[in-house]
């Protein structure tokens, strides 16, 4: 074969040779990528399944059962959103203290995340009969900011269906319905909302959402509680039951008129009465022209429950209360206006201190319910 040939037939099989070279590599390294994508893939199932089994543990959010009232939703807007969101189920009641502390919060987190996947359902559980007037729990919602939807649970349906016995409680549930969260009480704020937002982050790599939760956390002043504090006093016998702190000689008679009057000697922590009440199951009523309570008591903070619109003037240690003293719904003379039936603040201190507290009432049908204090 001629050289001029030879040459360009020895460089055309040399580059065959290394088409040929180069064809098997790319087959064997497209075959182990594949293999290395199928074992990523199994491992994201097996990742994905053991999150499945881990959730074992946790129980699904019960139904919304028994509801008497919507406010802020209607029943089917309700069951739609709460598909695939992050749920917050707030067992509250409106004049309940120690609810009214967290609303703050709850609100603002409602605020910052409701566009990112987090529902808020105020389930409203009554503690006393006025407050399954919904046009009372209305009141309430536009009292303190309140745009999530809230349910009135006035038989305690979905408040048993949830296993619960207290006020406030907190649930959280992921956007698969389990959940994953459960706060008693006042406080954890901050670390409720980091579960939300691990929660929230969840949700939106699961859908392929792609969204940057922030790990920045609300800033709202929270409530301090006193060390030492008088608990809360029942003015209504069934309520009072194992827990009487009634200082009337007279005590308690259910269902009955009762002429009481207040003794000399007064004892810290119990409540007394003057003038003539009704003994009720869940209060005391006032029947005569008028009536005082008297109470020694310590803390920095007194509210009281009421029902009965009346003109209440606030004594302290025998003085009209002043303005260093008075709380939120304390006028500047003195006095409460009771204009609905709920929660009234009347004294507010920096720090835990010990008073005589004495409210005179001039309007009969007043109805006292309960002091709490902080």
């Amino acid at each position: 074969m001629k050289s001029e040939i030879k040459t360009p037939l020895i460089l055309g099989l040399v580059i065959l040779a290394a088409v040929i070279v180069v064809s098997l590599s790319l087959s064997v390294l497209d075959s182990h990528s594949q293999q290395t994508l199928g074992n990523i893939s199994d491992e994201s199932k097996t990742s994905n399944a053991e999150q499945k089994i881990s959730k074992l543990g946790y129980k699904k959010a019960p139904e919304l059962v028994g509801i008497s009232g919507y406010i802020n939703t209607l029943p089917d807007e309700l069951q739609k959103k709460i598909h695939n969101h992050v749920v917050l189920y707030d067992i509250w009641t409106y004049s309940c203290i120690n609810c009214v502390r967290t609303l703050p919060f709850i609100t603002a987190w409602d605020e910052k995340y409701s566009d990112q996947g987090l529902l808020i359902i105020g389930i409203h559980s009554p503690e006393f009969e006025f407050e399954k007037d919904i046009e009372n729990v209305k009141t309430a919602v536009t009292k303190y900011g309140i745009h999530y939807p809230v349910v009135l649970d006035n038989d305690k349906k979905t408040w048993d269906a949830f296993e619960n016995n207290y006020w406030p409680r907190k649930y959280i549930a992921d956007y698969e319905g389990y959940i994953r969260y459960d706060h008693i009480g006042e406080g954890g704020y901050d670390e409720t909302e980091k579960v939300i937002q691990k929660l929230l982050k969840e949700r939106s790599d699961s859908m392929g959402m792609n969204m940057t939760v922030s790990g920045e956390l609300i800033q709202v002043n929270e409530f301090e509680h006193s060390l030492t504090m008088t608990p809360e006093l029942y003015f209504g016998y069934n309520f009072a039951s194992g827990r009487n702190q009634l200082g009337n000689s007279e005590g308690f008679i259910p269902n009955q008129n009762v002429t009481y009057a207040t003794p000399e000697s007064l004892t810290l922590h119990h409540f007394y009465l003057d003038g003539t009440w009704t003994n009720l199951e869940g209060s005391m009523r006032l029947v005569s022209d008028s009536g005082r309570i008297v109470l020694p008591y310590s803390g920095k903070e007194v509210n009281i429950v009421t029902g009965g619109e009346a003109n209440l003037k606030i004594l302290l240690d025998g003085k009209l209360i002043t303005s260093e003293t008075a709380g939120e719904d304390v006028d500047t003379n003195g006095q409460v206006h009771t204009h609905y039936s709920g929660l009234y603040n009347i004294v507010k201190t920096n720090k835990s201190e010990q008073h005589t507290l004495e409210i005179v009432v001039n309007n009969p049908g007043f109805e006292m319910f309960t002091f709490t204090f902080g």
